[in-house]
């Protein structure tokens, strides 16, 4: 069962608010990684590469946690608890809509052998200190 998140923390999401995902190790130890991220009604995506760290960490234990921390307001933050489910359908698409995001222009530094992943999370908890 998902959770329904806020409006504020929708708008957080809807911002340019960097994220940081967890993800778990093979040994259990927690892996970090700096992402971009859209809100699909309350489900959360970002995007990796197939092979990366963090995709193999998912495919292997789907157990996640993501923190949203806007710079505006240092004491605030958004953590969603979930699982995250993974698909290569639109993975181009949704680097390149991430990329305009944050930075206004095209994504253009995957290289030629590499397959973007839609990364969505699903919330099961949402902690919200907004």
């Amino acid at each position: 069962m998902s959770v329904q998140l806020s409006d504020r923390a929708r708008e957080l999401l809807d911002a340019r608010s960097f994220a940081v995902v967890a993800t778990l190790q093979p040994d259990g130890s927690p892996q970090l990684s700096v992402v971009w991220v859209k809100r699909d009604g309350d489900d959360v995506l970002f995007s990796t590469v197939e092979g990366r760290r963090k995709h193999l960490n998912m495919a292997r234990d789907p157990r996640v946690s993501l923190i949203v921390n806007p710079p505006e307001a240092p004491y605030t933050y958004l953590e969603l608890r979930g699982e995250a489910s993974m698909t290569t359908e639109g993975g181009p698409g949704l680097i390149n809509e991430l990329s305009h995001k944050y930075t206004g222009q095209d994504y253009g530094n995957d290289g030629p052998g590499d397959v973007r992943v839609v990364v969505r999370i699903r919330a099961a908890k949402a902690v919200e200190h907004l």
